[in-house]
C-alpha cells in the first residue's frame, strides 16, 4: 500500500476501519502489534494509523513520548520478531494539530509471515490465527515458494502412468525413445520419490480422479438463467487427463450451444454462437492455471443467456483483470505449463487472454477475491424474432 497524503489519509479514516486499514488510539501490548503487522503482510498489505479512537474515528493524536515508545515497538518487531524479514514503513503527519503515526505495511512478497511459528492473516477488520495445512500452502504458493503440480501425490506409483500418453508427448515432440524407465520419468518430473507428481498424474495418468476425485470439471447446461435451477439439458461429470477433460470439454460447448448461418449461404455449416477460439482457450487457460490446492471443480455452465466458465483460485501474484486483458501472465503450475505447451494449443506467452478477446470481445472477467475464484462470463445472442 503506498503512502497516503493528508487529504486521502483524512477520507481513509472516516470511511473507517476495513481489510487494510486499522486504528489504534496509541499504544498497545508488543504482541498484539506483532500479529497485526504479520496479518496485514499475509493478505493484501495495509496502514495502522496510531493517535485514532478506532470506534469512533475521532482524531485524538499521539504525545512524543507515546510516538516515540510506538516507534521503539515497531523496531524491535521488525528486526527480531517476523520471519522472514519484512521491510515495513512508518511515517508522522499532522492533521488539525494532532500528531499521528502511519504504519505501511507491503502485501509481502516471501509468504507465509510469521512470529513464533504463528502464521496471521487479515479477515475483514480483524486478524484470524491460520492453523489450516492447505491455507498455509496457499500462501507460500502465492508468493512463488511453492507449486502444487510439483508436489508429489501420496499412494501413487510408476504403475499408474499411462505409458502411450508418454508416447504421444514424446513423438509430438519428434523425440524418439524407444525405452520408457523411470529415469526419463524422472527427468520429465511425472514421478518424484517414486511417486507421481501431481501435474504428472494429471497430465499422463491412467486415473487422475482415482487420486483427486475433485479435480474434474462439472458441465451443466440449463434451462433458464438460474444456477439454482433444477431442469437441465445435460449435466456431466468430466474425468481424465488434462487433454482429455479439455476436448471433452469443448466438445459439451459445441453440443450445447447454438451453430447458425451468420450471414453465409444456406448451405454451409453453421457457425458456434460463441467464436471456437474464445472457448478453448478459456477452458485452456482453467485447467492449466486454477489453483490445485484448492479441493474443487471446475465449472462449465450455460445459461440462456450466457455461459460461465469459474476455476478455483484467484488470480495469483498480484495480476489483475487489466493486466491479463494485455497479455500479462503468471505461471502458477509450471509443470503444466510445460506439458501443455508441447502437445495442446498452450503458446504461455499470454496470449490467450488476448486471442480470445479478439474473437469475442464481450467477454467478461471477475477475480472474485472473496470467493477465491475466477470467473468468466460470455453472453450468448439474443435470438432475433
Amino acid at each position: 500500500m503506498n503512502a497516503v497524503n493528508n487529504i486521502e489519509l483524512i477520507d481513509i479514516i472516516k470511511a473507517g476501519e476495513n481489510s487494510r486499514v486499522e486504528f489504534k488510539q496509541d499504544t498497545i501490548h508488543q504482541e498484539s502489534l506483532l500479529q497485526e503487522i504479520v496479518a496485514f503482510a499475509n493478505t493484501e498489505g495495509g496502514i495502522i494509523i496510531f493517535g485514532i479512537q478506532d470506534e469512533t474515528f475521532q482524531i485524538i493524536g499521539l504525545t512524543k513520548k507515546q510516538l516515540d515508545d510506538i516507534d521503539k515497538k515497531i523496531a524491535n518487531i521488525t528486526n527480531d520478531l517476523i520471519k522472514p524479514f519484512l521491510q515495513i514503513i512508518t511515517d508522522t503527519t499532522l492533521i488539525d494539530n494532532k500528531l499521528l503515526l502511519i504504519v505501511t505495511i507491503p502485501k509481502g512478497n516471501n509468504k507465509p509471515y510469521n512470529t513464533k511459528g504463528a502464521i496471521y492473516i487479515r479477515q475483514g477488520t480483524t486478524k484470524r490465527l491460520v492453523s489450516d495445512k492447505d491455507e498455509i500452502l496457499r500462501l507460500y504458493q502465492s508468493s512463488g515458494n511453492l507449486y502444487a503440480d510439483e508436489m508429489i501425490v501420496e499412494n501413487t506409483s510408476i504403475q499408474d502412468v499411462d505409458l502411450d500418453k508418454i508416447k504421444n508427448y514424446l513423438t509430438a515432440q519428434k523425440k524418439n525413445i524407444s525405452n520408457i524407465d523411470e529415469r526419463l520419468l524422472i527427468n520429465l518430473c511425472v514421478i518424484k520419490n517414486e511417486k507421481l507428481t501431481l501435474g504428472g498424474l494429471l497430465f499422463f495418468g491412467n486415473n487422475p480422479q482415482q487420486y483427486k476425485p475433485v479435480f474434474l470439471i462439472k458441465a451443466v447446461s440449463f434451462f433458464g438463467n438460474s444456477i439454482g435451477g433444477k431442469d437441465y439439458r445435460e449435466c456431466i461429470d468430466i474425468q481424465g487427463t488434462i487433454p482429455e477433460m479439455f476436448d471433452a470439454g469443448v466438445r459439451f460447448f459445441k453440443n450445447n450451444l447454438k451453430h447458425t448461418q451468420q450471414d453465409q449461404n444456406v448451405n454451409s455449416p453453421g457457425i458456434l454462437e460463441i467464436a471456437p477460439v474464445a472457448i478453448e482457450e478459456l477452458l485452456q487457460n482453467a485447467l492449466v492455471h486454477r489453483d490445485y490446492l484448492r479441493n474443487s471443480p471446475i465449472r462449465l455452465l450455460i445459461f440462456d443467456n450466457r455461459i460461465e466458465i469459474i476455476s478455483p483460485g484467484k488470480l495469483p501474484n498480484n495480476l489483475t483483470v487489466e493486466n491479463i486483458k494485455l497479455g500479462n501472465a503468471v505461471a502458477r503450475n509450471n509443470l503444466l505449463v510445460s506439458y501443455c505447451s508441447k502437445i495442446m494449443i498452450y503458446s504461455g506467452l499470454g496470449s490467450g487472454i488476448t486471442r480470445s478477446l479478439e474473437e469475442q470481445p464481450n467477454i467478461e472477467f471477475n477475480n472474485d477475491i472473496d470467493g477465491e475464484q475466477f470467473i468468466v462470463t460470455i453472453p450468448r445472442p439474443e435470438e432475433k424474432q
